[in-house]
């Protein structure tokens, strides 16, 4: 593969993303009907490894992983906990698409992270944005704290997580293989969820006390697992060969697939304010990475003096 061809192959991999992470959420919400949330977080990661062992085994990659990767993996893992229950609790009542227009402040919450962790330096336009980002998520999150309550605000906790996640990623991916990543992710989230969900057996309580799934909802909780491991993978991988700048104003084509697969699946679909809000959030999501990509042009010349 050529150096130039590097880039069309992140960004071919951040469609693949794209495309199969609302599979993900479709199946995490058919399965919402009848399962626990928290057995749902389980089943992904256990069915994530079952997915990346043999890949990993088929490539003849090794298990192992430097031994100052192994927080970053146990954080890691932590964080896509977090993420996937954050998020499948929300989509338990709310539609997909509602729930994935309010994750998508994800951007202006690295920003911010990006600040005030690593001292990177932002200015009043990319702040100016991600305010004007924050009042779009509002148009979405007002009406739905009215109809589903404090839950509606679980997106955000979803995009707070993620976005960890995403820093995490970032910093061992071009030192840790991306199936051996996600094979010790899912080995981790797995060693984390199944004591918890052995503990709360037969407690009452409503989103983690597991049950005897038929023979269709375990279809949709190897859903969950089987495209989480592909969309995650296609993800990981897309990292390695496209930087982040490049493959950001992708993301926000997992909007209209999301879109698609709530009417045709649950009959959902935006209303006027939720468009609303997400042409405000995809807006100013999209102008906080093209001044991403002025700023990284400068950078060599001079720093410039509003970013």
């Amino acid at each position: 593969m050529t150096a130039s061809r590097t880039p069309v192959t992140g960004m071919l991999l951040m469609v693949v993303f794209c495309i199969t992470a609302p599979l993900l959420d479709a199946s995490s919400k058919l399965a919402t009907a009848a399962i626990p949330v928290g057995q749902i977080v389980t089943a992904r990661f256990v069915v994530q490894g079952l997915c990346m062992l043999p890949v990993l085994i088929a490539m003849n990659l090794s298990w192992a992983a430097h031994r100052r990767d192994l927080a970053l993996l146990l954080f890691r893992a932590l964080c896509l906990i977090a993420s996937t229950y954050c998020f499948v609790a929300s989509v338990k009542v709310m539609p997909i698409a509602n729930a994935i227009a309010i994750v998508f402040v994800m951007p202006f919450i690295l920003m911010f992270l990006g600040k005030y962790i690593f001292g990177n330096p932002v200015g009043p336009r990319r702040i100016a944005a991600s305010v004007v980002g924050f009042i779009g998520a509002l148009f979405i999150i007002q009406p739905s704290l009215a109809s589903y309550g404090l839950v509606a605000l679980f997106p955000l906790g979803c995009a707070l997580a993620f976005s960890f996640y995403e820093i995490a990623t970032q910093a061992m991916s071009n030192r840790v293989h991306p199936v051996t990543m996600q094979l010790h992710t899912s080995i981790a989230g797995a060693a984390i969820c199944l004591p918890l969900l052995w503990a709360f057996d037969g407690s009452g309580i409503a989103e983690l006390d597991p049950v005897h799934p038929d023979a269709l909802n375990l279809l949709w909780l190897f859903g969950v697992g089987f495209w989480a491991a592909v969309s995650h993978l296609s993800m990981t991988v897309a990292m390695k060969y496209a930087p982040a700048a490049t493959l950001a104003p992708l993301h926000y084509l997992e909007l209209p697939m999301a879109v698609l697969l709530g009417y045709l699946i649950f009959g959902d679909f935006p209303n006027a304010l939720t468009w609303v809000g997400i042409s405000i959030i995809v807006g100013s999501g999209l102008y906080i990475i093209h001044r991403e990509r002025v700023t990284q042009s400068q950078v060599p010349a001079a720093l410039p003096t509003d970013i």
